[in-house]
């Protein structure tokens, strides 16, 4: 788990990866699996995006959160994106409701990965 996410502040997991890292959908699978079955309510960090996710790699995340979209909306308080580009934050808020209602968990972005660690305990104590 630690050269893919580090959860050793769960339930605040940081992705250690971009998801656009070809190849990355297995293991972000299978990691998933893994907090899920735990039970407890998280948070979930990810690095600013550097390109466009693989296409097997989208779709295979996107089978899985469909999948397990009632899961995800209880136990995943929200999917953070760092996005240092106010440009492409605001392009993410724009998209991040039809994420939800698709996946189940609410999105955000933050401009830096103090501001998502702050966002994410703000969520964990008010939850």
């Amino acid at each position: 788990m630690a050269d893919f996410c580090s959860a050793v502040d769960i339930p605040i997991v940081r992705l250690a990866r971009p998801l656009d890292t070809s190849g990355l959908s297995p293991q972000w699978c299978f990691e998933m699996e893994r907090l899920v079955r735990d039970g407890r309510r998280f948070v979930l960090i990810y690095p600013s995006p550097t390109g466009d996710e693989p296409f097997e790699d989208r779709t295979a995340r996107t089978l899985w959160l469909k999948a397990n979209r009632e899961t995800m909306a209880k136990l995943c308080l929200s999917l953070i994106i760092v996005e240092p580009d106010a440009v492409q934050r605001a392009d993410l808020e724009k998209v991040f409701p039809h994420l939800e209602h698709a996946f189940g968990a609410p999105q955000t972005a933050a401009e830096t990965q103090q501001e998502a660690q702050f966002l994410a305990a703000r969520l964990l104590v008010s939850n």
